[in-house]
């Protein structure tokens, strides 16, 4: 009896152990990934639903294999919510590499259309937009990435000649 028992806290005292190095896998000493938004795929726009697919771009700057395991994302056009939700897809993103992951979402901008036509009514005007949101990464311990991008969309740009 003595004996299962000086081997249960040897395997408890090794757990331990290892579990603490867990801890060091995710230190402050490596920088976080990047992640831009690219672009914005139109896939069906009808008058109640529109789907669209988000190309992100992951940067990893660290020597190690980062593993994305889901994004939950909202994206703002001035002060109008577009579009929102979560996305769980697995991959992987190889050291000092970038990677493309696509959400696919699902809206329906009609009841924001009246404010989304006066903030396009200059195809020169710049309208701010704003992408909030967690990445999910980690191959057995969770770690979040906040994410937070500002920038301007020109209308004018996006108009094919």
């Amino acid at each position: 009896m003595t004996r299962q028992r000086h081997a249960l806290q040897t395997l408890a005292l090794l757990l331990l152990l290892g579990l603490s190095g867990c801890a060091s896998w995710f230190s402050d000493d490596e920088p976080d990934p990047e992640v831009h938004l690219v672009r914005v795929e139109v896939v069906r726009a009808k008058l109640l639903e529109q789907k669209f697919v988000l190309h992100f771009r992951i940067d990893n700057p660290n020597d190690s294999d980062l593993t994305v395991r889901g994004l939950e994302y909202r994206i703002h056009l001035g002060d109008i919510l577009l579009a929102e939700g979560e996305h769980e897809h697995w991959m992987t993103v190889g050291p000092k590499r970038s990677g493309l992951y696509k959400v696919p979402i699902r809206t329906n901008l009609w009841p924001k259309v009246r404010d989304l036509v006066k903030q396009l009514k200059s195809a020169e005007q710049r309208i701010p937009y704003r992408l909030e949101g967690e990445m999910e990464t980690g191959l057995f311990i969770a770690h979040y990435v906040h994410l937070a991008r500002n920038g301007v969309i020109i209308p004018a740009d996006l108009i094919p000649e």
